[in-house]
């Protein structure tokens, strides 16, 4: 089963500096059909205006994935961790039992995001936080995890729950697979591009809730950049 969510269809507000779109209930944006997706809870598209950025905020119990399309985010927080993401990797935020934090768009155009929540499996650890850059040629034509709970997913970045997020880059007319599963939930964006699966056309920054697939077939209509959240 796949539910289309048209991009036009997201709740979120323009708050100028911030330009933010939720799939999923979240601040001021309320549906109840739409909390969340297996262990899924957030997903906003944000659009972050240059030098500007979310000041100190805390978190606690929540496993903070952002996923940098264009421009950079600079991270600080007060486990002394400092780092600069860049368009095409990842962060990955292990909120535990309490962490305070910052992301700025320190660059001189604005940054795209994806800021994906997922609930923890494991809870009352300590926070943490790390960056990855992931060349983007091992992503051509093919599904590589970025970030997982899963052990032997050796080379992505850590995560405390029963998820994993995987990233694709596909040319028009080329076809990935992956094994989701069909007691599994995935959650599928294109950052960019078109493509189809079973039939239905996603758009670039339409969502896509899948469930009851065995294997997630996913067709290029145009050059694409995806991301999917393997959920549980």
């Amino acid at each position: 089963m796949i539910e289309l969510r048209p991009f036009n269809s997201l709740g979120g507000e323009n708050h100028g500096w911030l330009n933010a779109k939720h799939h999923f209930s979240f601040a001021g944006y309320h549906d109840a059909a739409r909390m969340g997706w297996g262990n899924l809870r957030v997903w906003n598209d944000d659009i972050i205006a240059s030098k500007s950025g979310f000041p100190p905020h805390p978190h606690r119990d929540m496993e903070i994935i952002t996923y940098v399309r264009e421009g950079a985010i600079s991270h600080q927080d007060n486990l002394g961790n400092k780092g600069r993401t860049e368009a095409g990797d990842v962060q990955v935020m292990s909120a535990g039992t309490g962490i305070t934090h910052a992301e700025y768009n320190l660059e001189d155009v604005e940054t795209r995001i994806f800021q994906i929540w997922i609930t923890p499996t494991r809870s009352g650890e300590k926070p943490s936080w790390g960056a990855k850059p992931f060349p983007k040629g091992e992503r051509a034509g093919q599904f590589v995890v970025l970030a997982s709970g899963f052990a032997n997913d050796n080379d992505a970045l850590p995560i405390r729950t029963d998820a994993r997020v995987v990233g694709a880059t596909i040319k028009a007319g080329e076809t990935v697979e992956y094994p989701l599963g069909k007691d599994r939930r995935g959650y599928l964006v294109p950052a960019t591009g078109k493509i189809e699966i079973d039939g239905i056309t996603i758009n670039a920054r339409d969502g896509a809730a899948i469930s009851e697939i065995e294997v997630l077939k996913v067709t290029a209509i145009e050059d694409s950049e995806i991301v999917l959240v393997d959920a549980a």
